[in-house]
């Protein structure tokens, strides 16, 4: 009677730990469809639908597919930033960029369509954001299309909008009415380009290291 009373709550814990263990194994297996945030979805295979950013405490996910995000406050910053937008040559892009490693950020590889991205992340592929990458870091191999502007930390490819192109390290093409880039190497073309070497209006270009 006694190894009883002992042997059935061993056996109670064992499947309680069991199911734990399977909870913990399936919010790791890929999903077609997720949502964000959350903290049972990080590799997706097929749509995210982000319906808020939360950079602090995020948990990164991998997307291979579409990540789409619906941030209301996309809405409010393209006004907001077009009034800064005479003074884009001070705006800064340093927030936290150097203690971000990519494997704490979100990627993205396929299409990233959003308002507003909020949250650290890496896109291998085509991005579109009608209000860029605001108060983040933003890493693009590929393509930035945005109907405003395009803040980059780092891009690899081609960028994209009719007001300006702001980015710290780029590598490939800027069009824009504005293109600035400290950290610069390729062609700039638009009514005023700036890069670390020089100054000029309507095509700039650089192709040595720093």
């Amino acid at each position: 009677m006694k190894a009883q009373f002992f042997l059935i709550p061993m056996l109670l814990f064992s499947i309680l730990m069991d199911a734990s263990d399977t909870i913990k194994v399936d919010s790791l297996k890929p999903r077609f469809i997720a949502a964000s945030p959350s903290k049972n979805n990080k590799n997706i295979n097929g749509f995210l639908f982000k319906y808020f950013d939360q950079e602090e405490k995020m948990i990164p996910k991998k997307v291979n597919g579409l990540g789409m995000g619906f941030n209301p406050l996309g809405l409010f910053f393209p006004a907001l930033l077009i009034v800064y937008l005479p003074g884009a040559d001070r705006w800064s892009l340093n927030n936290d960029y150097g203690v971000v490693p990519e494997s704490k950020m979100n990627t993205i590889n396929g299409v990233q369509l959003s308002l507003i991205n909020m949250e650290p992340t890496v896109t291998n592929g085509l991005e579109i954001n009608v209000s860029s990458n605001i108060n983040t870091c933003a890493v693009t191999r590929g393509v930035a299309v945005s109907p405003l502007y395009n803040l980059h930390h780092e891009i690899k490819g081609v960028s994209v909008a009719p007001f300006a192109n702001v980015g710290q390290k780029c590598r490939g093409l800027q069009i824009g009415l504005y293109n600035s880039c400290k950290d610069f190497r390729g062609i700039q073309i638009g009514a005023w380009n700036e890069n670390g070497k020089r100054k000029l209006p309507l095509i700039n270009w650089n192709f040595k290291k720093s």
